[in-house]
């Protein structure tokens, strides 16, 4: 996610010094989202992937609007199918997908405000996403490993652990958490209030007696500590007293999950995952899975079904034959069974070991 300046807008003008160019548009683009409600996060996306895509044009001096056409379009998707991250990995198709989406969002505001006579995005067809699962996922005693890695001694580490047990606790992201302010923490109902989450939409979600006391006990003790201008609202105050960055936070989860020493890599989004899983495995309903993760799809959720072993080996180990090791007595039985089967050797001493069928 981009970072964000304090006091700037993400529909402020792009630099160019063509103010017809594509690029100049970008700024007027997102002013015309913002005011029909799209997220700040959201806007702050788009302007990040709109100057990509502007950049990549002016590298091949495509400049103006008049200058797009579906060839131009189809060129820019193989592009992003062939882009490496920094890590080396290419992007996934779901991210292809929102970068492409956003310059076909931008292609037909083009149209709608007359610079360009026809939509040259009009025929893209987006790259079929599949379904991935989470590259990893906490078990009840890792997650503990990983909040116990923090000081809450010292100021920064009770900060540090409100923060981690928020995380796993109500599965919100890293951007809800971000803008939390004061008044969306009700302690006395043991809820958080997620306004303008993903889709401008707000939901409130569960905080637990476990979390409600260590949020309780960071405002009291620690935030005050932080704390520089009397009127700042955030929730979780960076060392000088500012609404914490999202880069900042990402590293925060991430190294306490590295110093825990459970051998996984992962940052906020890893908690997220590990809440849903637990639930799920816990017997928790999906609809209210959905509901704690503020999914517009409940097919969306549906991913954790495929990420919980847990019933999924118990009714392996109840219904398949071959799942559990046999004892002497039942591996005779095969034996005699079976005569011209598989033969398994067994011991002569008389105890009644188990072997694995």
């Amino acid at each position: 996610m981009p970072q964000r300046r304090k006091g700037h807008s993400p529909a402020e003008p792009v630099a160019t010094d063509d103010p017809h160019s594509l690029t100049a548009h970008i700024g007027r683009h997102l002013a015309w989202l913002e005011g029909r409600s799209y997220s700040e996060p959201g806007l702050w996306t788009r302007r990040a992937d709109l100057k990509e895509f502007c950049a990549w044009c002016a590298e091949r001096e495509i400049t103006q609007p008049t200058d797009l056409n579906r060839t131009v379009i189809d060129l820019f998707q193989r592009h992003l199918s062939r882009r490496p991250k920094k890590d080396g990995d290419l992007l996934s198709p779901q991210t292809q997908g929102k970068k492409l989406l956003t310059v076909a969002k931008y292609c037909r505001w083009l149209v709608r405000e007359r610079l360009v006579a026809y939509d040259p995005a009009a025929e893209l067809e987006l790259p079929r996403p599949g379904l991935r699962l989470p590259k990893a996922v906490l078990t009840a005693e890792e997650a503990e490993q990983v909040l116990a890695v923090p000081d809450p001694s010292t100021v920064l580490g009770l900060r540090d652990r409100a923060i981690l047990e928020t995380f796993y606790a109500t599965g919100i992201r890293r951007s809800e958490l971000i803008r939390l302010d004061l008044e969306h923490v009700e302690l006395n109902r043991e809820v958080l209030s997620i306004r303008h989450g993903k889709g401008d939409k707000d939901r409130f979600v569960p905080l637990g007696e476990r979390t409600k006391a260590w949020i309780k006990k960071y405002l009291a003790e620690s935030r005050p500590q932080l704390l520089v201008h009397a009127d700042e609202r955030a929730v979780f105050l960076s060392a000088r007293g500012a609404r914490i960055a999202d880069h900042y936070l990402t590293e925060l989860v991430a190294k306490a999950i590295e110093d825990s020493g459970i051998g996984k890599r992962g940052g906020c989004h890893l908690f997220r995952h590990t809440a849903a899983t637990l639930m799920l495995e816990g017997g928790a309903d999906l609809r209210f899975i959905q509901q704690l993760l503020g999914h517009a799809d409940v097919k969306t959720t549906q991913v954790y079904t495929r990420v919980s072993l847990h019933q999924l080996k118990a009714v392996h180990a109840a219904t398949h034959p071959g799942a559990r090791l046999r004892s002497r007595s039942e591996e005779r039985a095969a034996k005699e069974g079976k005569r011209g089967g598989l033969r398994i050797l067994l011991d002569d001493d008389g105890d009644d070991s188990l072997y694995q069928a």
